[in-house]
């Protein structure tokens, strides 16, 4: 993960992100293995994560905490209304469309990565894939 992250200038994107997003409310989607890497090495106390989102949820768990964040399953996100929806996923390009189009459509809502990948490596996976 590390490799993964240096890649990306990760450091330098973290910075801009909460640079960006400051004073707005945030919502994790994914919650697999990369975030989990990133909450234990990385500070994030300066972004407003309001709650953490992944399809594993069930209904039940909403308001529980995990890894420290609020839960909101996947089919309750529709009911949130937070400044940005922050992909914690590697793959994350057919994710910005899916949550761009449908979830938030008539919303303010603007859905970003947490790791943004070179332009170059977006393109050798949307044309290789």
């Amino acid at each position: 993960m590390d490799k993964y992250l240096l890649e990306c200038h990760f450091d330098k994107y973290l910075k801009k992100l909460i640079k960006k997003l400051k004073n707005k409310t945030v919502i994790i989607y994914g919650t697999g293995s990369m975030f989990q890497y990133i909450i234990k090495n990385y500070n994030l106390s300066s972004l407003n994560i309001i709650g953490i989102c992944d399809g594993k949820y069930l209904d039940s768990d909403e308001g529980n905490l995990d890894l420290g964040y609020k839960i909101i399953p996947k089919n309750k996100l529709e009911n949130y209304e937070p400044d940005y929806v922050i992909l914690g996923v590697q793959n994350y390009i057919n994710l910005l469309f899916e949550f761009s189009g449908e979830t938030f459509k008539h919303k303010k809502t603007k859905v970003l990565p947490l790791v943004r990948l070179p332009l170059i490596k977006i393109l050798r996976k949307i044309w290789c894939e």
